[in-house]
């Protein structure tokens, strides 16, 4: 088995400099993307259907088939599930989707899922409806063939598939090195929407903290409900992965296992930003619990005191309404003027008290 260098420097492919968009294949039909054959870790001219791509791959007793299909219903995968030997129940998994992260082995095929993961752009995580959206990825793994079955609009393999037919280096090592590639790939955009996420959370921190700025506890439990999602979709892939890692099957060799442990390590990043994000969360909305009771807390204390202030009138008014012949001062001159004073002091006097003790 050749040494597989490249395996490790597919992340960072293209840092610094300009990425060359890959070219866009052409469907075979609506639900085969791709389906190539490589050998000696090139692949072979022509366009391949997964009938001929196996025959040519055992005739050859060398290479591998590498199938990729978009959303296939059963009848569509039926005859590549027959030709390749796939297990019935994976097939179910791979056809109905809303699997979780999994590692199964039939017989001498692996199968996985993995969840997809796409950034939702967004003006302010305080206005937005969604911020991760989901899709799913299940791979079949066997001596000669990988077949990918993707789900959702934003898990393509068009890129990967293209840097890996530039380094053949990496495909000699077979179909596991693109299992390891694309769960590579997939952990990668793991780390890309933590990070943007991260910097969702802490502008809802700075808000939260900020001086009379209005945040609502839903705002925040929206963020908290796609964080659920993330962990949904991330932390159930660490089993797998480090199954992968510490030679769970012959179909991994040795010099492939050991790239593995490298995406179980970024997977292990992942997830502990993630418990960092609910954790952070939490405060967030024990924060904004608090602060939203003080300021009912301060909204009431001004309505006590403005009601106090305006018992006064209220009760002096309904004294001297009663109109009894023997009232004091009923028929005095000043007697009106000095009502008024009185109710304005004790107004002036209320309103004074209300002011040092903080409550207006």
């Amino acid at each position: 088995m050749p040494a597989i260098p490249s395996l490790g420097g597919l992340r960072g492919r293209g840092n610094g400099r300009a990425r060359i968009e890959p070219p866009i294949p052409v469907p075979l039909s609506a639900y085969v993307v791709d389906c190539a054959v490589y050998v000696d870790g090139k692949r072979l001219p022509g366009r391949w259907n997964h009938a001929d791509a196996v025959k040519e791959v055992r005739r050859r007793r060398e290479g591998f088939v590498w199938i990729g299909l978009h959303e296939p219903d059963e009848e569509q995968i039926q005859g590549i599930a027959e030709m390749y030997g796939l297990h019935e129940l994976a097939v179910e998994d791979a056809v109905q989707a809303h699997q979780r992260p999994k590692l199964e082995r039939y017989d001498d095929t692996l199968f996985m899922v993995l969840k997809t993961l796409r950034y939702v752009e967004h003006e302010s995580p305080t206005t937005a409806n969604e911020i991760v959206e989901t899709g799913e990825l299940m791979a079949f793994l066997g001596l000669d063939f990988i077949i990918t079955v993707r789900h959702g609009a934003h898990s393509g393999l068009a890129r990967l598939r293209h840097e890996l037919d530039e380094d053949p280096e990496t495909l000699k090592a077979g179909p596991s090195a693109v299992l390891h590639a694309i769960t590579d790939h997939v952990v990668d955009h793991y780390l890309e929407v933590t990070s943007a996420i991260e910097d969702d959370i802490e502008e809802m921190e700075t808000r939260v903290f900020a001086p009379r700025a209005v945040i609502s506890a839903e705002q925040i439990y929206m963020m908290k409900r796609e964080v659920l999602e993330l962990r949904r979709a991330v932390v159930p892939l660490a089993a797998p992965v480090r199954r992968l890692s510490e030679g769970f099957t012959r179909l991994i060799p040795d010099d492939v296992r050991s790239y593995f442990r490298d995406v179980d390590d970024h997977l292990i990043t992942v997830s502990e930003r993630i418990s960092n994000f609910d954790e952070l969360l939490t405060t967030l909305v024990d924060a904004t619990v608090a602060k939203i009771s003080l300021q009912q807390n301060t909204d009431m204390r001004k309505i006590t005191a403005w009601a106090a202030i305006i018992t006064v009138p209220t009760m002096l008014a309904g004294i001297e309404g009663m109109n009894f012949e023997y009232m004091p001062e009923l028929t005095w001159r000043f007697g009106y003027p000095l009502a008024l004073l009185v109710i304005l002091g004790a107004c002036l006097l209320l309103y004074r008290i209300f002011r040092k003790n903080k409550w207006l």
